[in-house]
């Protein structure tokens, strides 16, 4: 480089030589401006910061409109589904397909949900979880109150990975275990199958962190339910799992009406 070059690039000189009496008029002006005026402007554009966040932040959750109906076959969710839809009573059948409509819940602000009710077959339930758990604003955990003695280590089998699931998603969708068939006179109470899960969801946990591990290095560990050398309580979690006693066929036999009201006020609570 010639010396010429060399006592440019020293004297401020190049592209920044270019650029300084910009600099040093910019610098002057912001000098010379009132400081009280510079407080506000800053303010405003926190505000109009803020507020575009908050936008951006509700337009994502209002198009999470989805609640995911989900349960071992025969929890009688997909009665649930047709209940909420229509009031009425209709003879159900397993699926292997999703069903979905429009909800209006019944509330002040005329909202309104897309209801789906997923399969609950055991070969296609993750799957279709997989699918729509994305857009869920919801998840509604159907059990059968009635079975629930003797299917309890198959609820909790699929209630544990649905957690594991819920708790990875970007935006936790509120959750709900609607303990259904409580017209039946063998029917365990919400309190008793509270219980109940959070023993073999305990199991579970142990169980699942004993296995070996099969990630690879580049792999991220799997979701821990609750708190590590602590019994499993749902208080733990981050996500916030509510329980609640319905009967989707009702207590006076097939025409008689639904006992979903506490249902229906959940579901005009989060929309």
């Amino acid at each position: 480089m010639a010396s010429a070059d060399l006592r440019r690039v020293a004297d401020g000189g190049g592209a920044g030589g270019t650029f300084q009496p910009y600099l040093d008029s910019l610098r002057q002006e912001l000098q010379q401006t009132d400081p009280t005026l510079l407080s506000v402007v800053v303010a405003v554009l926190a505000v109009l910061l803020t507020l575009v966040f908050w936008k951006l932040i509700r337009s994502r959750r209002s198009s999470q409109r989805a609640v995911l109906f989900v349960g071992l076959c025969d929890s009688g969710k997909t009665l649930l589904f047709v209940r909420l839809l229509t009031g009425l009573y209709r003879d159900t059948q397993t699926s292997i397909t999703d069903s979905s409509a429009v909800y209006r819940v019944n509330n002040n602000r005329g909202n309104s949900l897309t209801l789906i009710d997923l399969p609950g077959h055991e070969s296609l339930r993750l799957q279709f979880l997989e699918r729509f758990k994305s857009s869920a604003r919801a998840i509604v955990f159907v059990v059968d109150s009635a079975a629930f003695q003797r299917e309890v280590k198959d609820v909790a089998e699929f209630l544990y990975q649905v957690l594991i699931d819920s708790m990875g998603l970007k935006n936790t969708p509120s959750f709900l275990i609607a303990c259904n068939k409580q017209d039946i006179a063998m029917a365990k109470s919400a309190k008793l199958i509270q219980q109940q899960l959070e023993k073999e969801l305990n199991t579970l946990r142990v169980t699942r962190s004993a296995a070996p591990s099969t990630l690879d290095s580049s792999s991220t560990a799997p979701a821990q339910l609750g708190k590590k050398g602590k019994e499993f309580e749902f208080s733990q979690l981050a996500l916030k799992v509510e329980f609640l006693e319905c009967s989707a066929k009702g207590g006076r036999g097939d025409a008689g009406s639904a006992d979903i009201q506490d249902l229906e006020k959940w579901l005009a609570k989060i929309a």
